[in-house]
């Protein structure tokens, strides 16, 4: 059973854990907390969905960062979205406050 059909995850689901794991600042917590995956299964699944070469690359960038991995990060980084990302509500996207 693949880890697509374990979870039961839509081609959206697919494209969103595979872009949460090439960011930088999100870590694998945050991929585990909305879609349940653990940091093991992003690895498959990112091997699994990608080309040899990117999925090297991927591997490459992300073993040992301290922003994917939560015992690696700073304490005062407790969130999972950055403190400048705009908030949206009843479909308007508030200003942006500094």
């Amino acid at each position: 059973m693949s880890i697509i059909e374990k979870h039961n995850l839509t081609d959206r689901d697919v494209d969103r854990i595979i872009g949460m794991a090439w960011e930088d600042r999100t870590p694998f917590d945050a991929i585990t907390f909305q879609f349940g995956l653990s940091e093991k299964e992003v690895i498959q699944l990112m091997k699994q969905e990608m080309k040899l070469r990117n999925w090297k690359k991927w591997r490459a960038r992300v073993q040992g960062r301290k922003t994917k991995h939560r015992k690696l990060r700073q304490q005062s980084t407790k969130r999972f979205k950055s403190g400048s990302q705009r908030f949206i509500t009843k479909n308007h996207i508030s200003k942006k406050k500094y």
